[in-house]
Parts: C-alpha cells; sequence; structure tokens
C-alpha cells in the first residue's frame, strides 16, 4: 500500500493507492480515523485496516488528478546518514567509523514535495549543488532502546528520497550544518510505501538521473549499516517517535559514458572531490530518484533568489 498526503480544490486530504495509479481518501474509507498523517501512523492498527479496505474496494480517483505534498507535516526529526555506501566511500577516499554509522539532522524547511522545484544556490554563494538518491525511512512505531532484532517492526514504511548537498557549505567545518540545511535543496516522496509492499530493502537498488542520464545506481545491499542497524543505534540516545525520517546514504557515482562530455569534465565541478561522472544540479534540470518497488521522486531544478537582504 502507498499513503501520501495531497492537495485539491477541497484542500487537504490523506490518501491510500494499492496500484500507484488510483486512490481514495482515507475520510472516505475510514472517517473514524486521524486524518493527520503522522497521528495515522501511530494509531494501532490503523495502516492494517486502511490496507484491507483499498483492497476491498474498486479504483478510486486518478492519482495524476491531484498534487501531491511533504507527507510528514510537522516531522520530529529528519536523520540522514553520511558515508553509508561503500562506493561512496571510495570515490571521496574519505574513512568513516566501521562500528557506529555517520548521522546528521536536516531542518524540514530543506525538503520539499515530488514535483515541487529544488532552488540551486546562486552562484555568488555556491555551485556545487549535488543530488543524492537515498532510501528514506519512516518509523510508524515509536520506541528506545530498540533490539536490532525488534527494529523493523517500528517501520511505517519506505520512500525516495534526493538528500540535496551545498558542498562548499559542508566542508565550512566539521558538522555538515548548513550545507545540508539549504532552504529547499532536497525532496522526498513521492508516498510511502508500506513494509509488506515493499520486502527486504536490500533486495531493491537506487537510481538518479538527470535530464534523463543515470548518474547513480547501486544495490541497497551496499550500505555500511541497514536500515536495522541504524534504528537501533539513534534508539540508544533518544525516543523515536512516528514520523521520524531516516535517510539512509547515498551511492557513488557513476563513471561517465565515452559520449558523456558533461560527465567527463571535471572542470565543471566545483565541490571538494573531483569525481568523473558526477554532475551538479543546475537551474533547468529534472532530477529523478527511482527506487525498485517505491516509484520515481522528480523535481525539477530552479534558480533560487539573488543573494540580497529581504525580510520575511
Amino acid at each position: 500500500m502507498r499513503l501520501f498526503v495531497y492537495e485539491d480544490a477541497d484542500g487537504k486530504a490523506v490518501g491510500a493507492s494499492a496500484d500507484a495509479e488510483t486512490f481514495h481518501p482515507v475520510a472516505s474509507l475510514l472517517p473514524d480515523l486521524p486524518q493527520k498523517f503522522e497521528t495515522l501512523l501511530a494509531h494501532a492498527g490503523a495502516l492494517e485496516r486502511i490496507a484491507d479496505a483499498v483492497r476491498r474496494r474498486p479504483a478510486g480517483r486518478p492519482i495524476a488528478a491531484v498534487r501531491l505534498l511533504p507527507f510528514l507535516e510537522r516531522p520530529n526529526a529528519m536523520w540522514a546518514l553520511a558515508l553509508n555506501f561503500r562506493t561512496h566511500i571510495a570515490e571521496t577516499g574519505l574513512t568513516t567509523s566501521p562500528d557506529h554509522p555517520h548521522i546528521f539532522l536536516r531542518t524540514a524547511a530543506s525538503y520539499v514535495g515530488p514535483d515541487a522545484p529544488l532552488l540551486s544556490p546562486p552562484e555568488e554563494v555556491a555551485r556545487a549543488f549535488d543530488y543524492e538518491g537515498e532510501l528514506g525511512v519512516v518509523i510508524g512505531k515509536g520506541g528506545r532502546h530498540i533490539p536490532r532484532e525488534r527494529a523493523l517492526d517500528h517501520v511505517a514504511g519506505y520512500t525516495c528520497i534526493n538528500e540535496g548537498s551545498v558542498r562548499e557549505y559542508q566542508i565550512h567545518n566539521r558538522q555538515f550544518g548548513l550545507g545540508k540545511n539549504f532552504e529547499a535543496s532536497g525532496s522526498y516522496g513521492p508516498w510511502l510505501v508500506t513494509p509488506d509492499a515493499f520486502g527486504d530493502p536490500a533486495r531493491h537498488e537506487v537510481v538518479t538521473r538527470v535530464n534523463g542520464v543515470t548518474r547513480q545506481r547501486s544495490r541497497l545491499d551496499d550500505m555500511l549499516f541497514d536500515v536495522a542497524a541504524v534504528i537501533s543505534y539513534l534508539s540508544a540516545g533518544y525516543r523515536l517517535r512516528p514520523g521520524d525520517l531516516i535517510a539512509m546514504g547515498t551511492p557513488g557515482a557513476l563513471p561517465p559514458a565515452p559520449d558523456d562530455v558533461a560527465g567527463h569534465d571535471l572542470s565543471r565541478q566545483y565541490g571538494p572531490f573531483k569525481t568523473p561522472g558526477l554532475v551538479h544540479m543546475r537551474p533547468g534540470d529534472t532530477v529523478e530518484i527511482e527506487i525498485s518497488g517505491l516509484g520515481v521522486l522528480r523535481n525539477p531544478v530552479v534558480a533560487d533568489a539573488g543573494a540580497a537582504y529581504r525580510v520575511g
């Protein structure tokens, strides 16, 4: 089952789909359930009831007729992992702990939803604006000190993430901070897919395309720390809450094809690591993150406003 938040002429609502083409409003299926996404995730038995109701109903409204929004309205925490794919570690030459995941936080303002524009910083601010295709994990059941063998019981579902990064700001200090949190620099969606429909994350792959050219492709079993290990680790420090989002890290760049001029031209790269096959996101680009079993997260890239003082 797929769950998402959408907007139409009647306002915002939660939708549920079994086929990625049509959907039913959850309020019409089960009006007694909470209608806020995070509250719905936490409501005992809600996802199972929705899935059963969707299976029993014929095709509903077309998803293409509504606008999909970021489905987490007020997330408690939005975590992300650095250097969690072996190919990414190899291309950067950086080292990371083999025992503990490298984790940082993102803000809700740094993420937009499917088809919403990503804001490319003005060139006088930064030029190394990079895509990072990642698996997103959404917590459904809170918990503390979660043992690894119980960790996946706490997952409500999975989504696609473009964990967009502004490299110049990322390397200003040892904390990634602002470089990982520029306004509308990343995205997630288009929906949450429940674990029963997605299956074992290690059996899937992530692909990133920029203007139709594949720039990243990796199986998810290349991750240094898997989903269960990360959930268990985080829960040692604080109580995970429904709606917490975890971005599981990104793979390395694919080697460029012989005729890929942009992928071979390292002079067009402004980040700290010159990598064949990497291109920065630029205004006018379309970036797609596809994860098998989840679908495609697609966003255009537009220019942010210039670096001039403004209020509000």
